[in-house]
C-alpha cells in the first residue's frame, strides 16, 4: 500500500469527474477531473484542508469530513467504505436506507431455499422480501400492507402471530432486545417506530424501558403452527455486503419431524397458493 493511499484515492477520484457535468468551469485544464478547491467547495470544507488530505498532512480527518468528501467525490457505497478505512482505519457506521424491494438475484438467493423460510429485513425490522417456504410456514406478507411487514409490528399487534409462539413473553423481550442493538442504524425513523408501539401496547413499552439488548446472529425457534403443529427452526442471520442496513434471516428445521412436516406442507401446496 503507498505511503500516502488515501491522498492517492482522493486524487484518483476527483480527476475521474467532469467538471462541466457538476457546473465548474471546462476548457483545457493541465489535469482531468476536478481542481482540489472544487472538492473542497463540493464537500464544503477548507481548501487548505483538503489539500493536506492529499498530500498526507494535517492527522486524521473526522468521519463527518469524510461524509462530505463522499458525497463531493460522488463515491459509491463501497467507494465510500474504502475512504473510511484508508481514513480511519474503519469501516463507516452503518447508514439506514428505507428499502422497497430487493434486487432479482437477492430473490434468487431467498427462493434457493425451498424447504427453508427466509425473509430479508431492514434496520427498521421491516420484512422486505421472503421466500415460498417463509409464506408458508411464517406467515404470508403478501397479505399485509408493506407498512404493517414489521417484525415488532407482528410481535405485538398481530394476534395470530402471538398465538403461535410457545413462549410469546420471552419470544417478545428477546425481539425487542434485539431490535435495541440494530435501532441506532435507523434514526429518527427508529426513534418514530418505538414510540408509535410503546402508545399502542403497554406490553412493549415496558421491555423498551427494561434497555435490555441481545445478539440475534442464531437462536431457536419454537412455534405452535395451525397446520403443523409443534415445530422447531433454527435461524441465522448473515449481513447483505454493501446493505449493512439489509440482513438475510435464514431458518432450517431443527429436527427430523419438523423437517418432514414442512416438505409436506410446501409439497401438497401449489405454487401460487403462498
Amino acid at each position: 500500500m503507498p505511503d500516502n493511499a488515501l491522498g492517492t484515492f482522493l486524487r484518483d477520484r476527483r480527476a475521474r469527474l467532469d467538471p462541466a457535468a457538476l457546473g465548474f468551469p471546462g476548457g483545457r485544464r493541465r489535469t482531468p477531473g476536478l481542481r482540489r478547491e472544487e472538492v473542497a467547495q463540493r464537500a464544503n470544507i477548507s481548501p487548505t484542508w483538503y489539500t493536506w488530505l492529499e498530500q498526507g498532512r494535517g492527522g486524521a480527518p473526522s468521519a463527518d469530513v469524510l461524509d462530505r468528501i463522499a458525497s463531493g467525490l460522488m463515491l459509491t457505497e463501497p467507494e465510500r467504505e474504502h475512504l473510511f478505512i484508508l481514513g480511519l482505519g474503519r469501516s463507516p457506521e452503518p447508514r439506514y436506507q428505507r428499502a422497497e424491494g430487493i434486487t432479482p438475484r437477492l430473490q434468487r438467493v431467498l427462493d434457493a431455499f425451498p424447504h427453508s423460510p427466509a425473509i430479508i429485513k431492514n434496520a427498521m425490522w421491516d420484512v422486505i422480501a421472503w421466500n415460498r417456504a417463509a409464506a408458508l410456514v411464517l406467515m404470508d406478507y403478501a397479505e399485509l400492507p408493506p407498512e404493517r411487514r414489521n417484525i415488532l409490528r407482528l410481535m405485538f399487534e398481530h394476534r395470530r402471530v402471538r398465538d403461535v409462539q410457545e413462549d410469546w413473553r420471552s419470544v417478545a423481550r428477546f425481539v425487542v432486545g434485539a431490535f435495541r442493538a440494530d435501532a441506532a442504524r435507523a434514526g429518527a425513523e427508529t426513534a418514530e417506530l418505538v414510540a408509535e408501539l410503546s402508545r399502542a401496547s403497554p406490553e412493549f413499552d415496558q421491555l423498551w424501558r427494561a434497555n435490555d439488548v441481545a445478539g440475534h446472529g442464531e437462536g431457536t425457534k419454537r412455534l405452535r403452527h395451525p397446520e403443523l403443529g409443534p415445530i422447531e427452526l433454527e435461524f441465522s442471520l448473515f449481513a447483505i455486503d454493501g446493505r449493512p442496513d439489509l440482513s438475510l434471516m435464514v431458518y432450517n428445521p431443527a429436527t427430523p419431524e419438523t423437517a418432514e412436516r414442512v416438505r409436506a406442507l410446501i409439497g401438497e401446496r401449489a405454487p401460487g397458493d403462498a
